[in-house]
């Protein structure tokens, strides 16, 4: 393995580390904020990664997918515990949307933040500069990615809580009960179509924001 190679790799390990690990963290702070300390009493809102590293979606997952020359990486991070309760509480259906939301809002801020700095970095000189401008590029791509996915509405992700919090708001009983009976099976929904030609036209958006970010 080339010593580019090696630098693409870790380059690719730590982007994804920062977009999935702070995507998490999001969720625990804004729902901090909303008077909810259960993240925070478990140690959830630090950045150290040993504390967020989920075998499966931080792991096994990305390695997997770079493996057999995926044309994309995702992965997760544990979950930061949420009592949804105490924020609704204290903010109300609107607080619920935010707290969803959070992780998806950080991916899409920093994609765009990164974007900016990617053109200073287009002619590295050295080992740390090649370095850099892979984390950087990679960075866009992935927090991209991950924003884009997690906006679907199936749950459990991102996109599917909201959604529900929006239609409870809204008293939409039966959407709200529709959502309750399919959740226990959103997981296997989900890998259904990650692994069915549909993700493609799902994951379009992806190469449209990156373009859009990069251009």
């Amino acid at each position: 393995m080339s010593e580019a190679e090696i630098i693409k790799i870790v380059s690719i390990v730590a982007a994804l580390a920062v977009a999935i690990i702070g995507h998490e963290i999001m969720h625990g702070w804004v729902a901090y904020r909303y008077g909810d300390n259960t993240a925070k009493s478990q140690g959830r809102l630090s950045i150290n990664p040993i504390v967020h590293i989920d075998l499966v979606g931080t792991i096994l997952l990305p390695a997997i997918l770079y493996i057999s020359g995926s044309p994309f990486l995702f992965g997760w991070a544990k979950p930061v515990p949420v009592n949804i309760a105490t924020v609704v509480r204290n903010g109300g259906t609107g607080a619920a949307v935010a707290v969803s939301l959070a992780g998806i809002t950080y991916n899409f801020a920093l994609a765009a933040i990164f974007a900016t700095i990617f053109p200073i970095l287009l002619h590295p000189d050295s080992i740390w500069g090649l370095f850099l401008a892979y984390f950087v590029y990679q960075s866009v791509v992935i927090n991209v990615l991950l924003g884009v996915f997690n906006l679907w509405p199936i749950p459990p992700l991102d996109g599917a809580n909201a959604l529900r919090y929006i239609a409870q708001g809204w008293n939409f009983h039966k959407f709200v009960e529709f959502y309750d009976k399919i959740y226990p099976y959103g997981m296997f929904i989900l890998m259904g179509i990650l692994f069915t030609p549909i993700s493609s036209y799902l994951f379009q958006p992806v190469g449209w924001i990156v373009k859009w970010l990069l251009h």
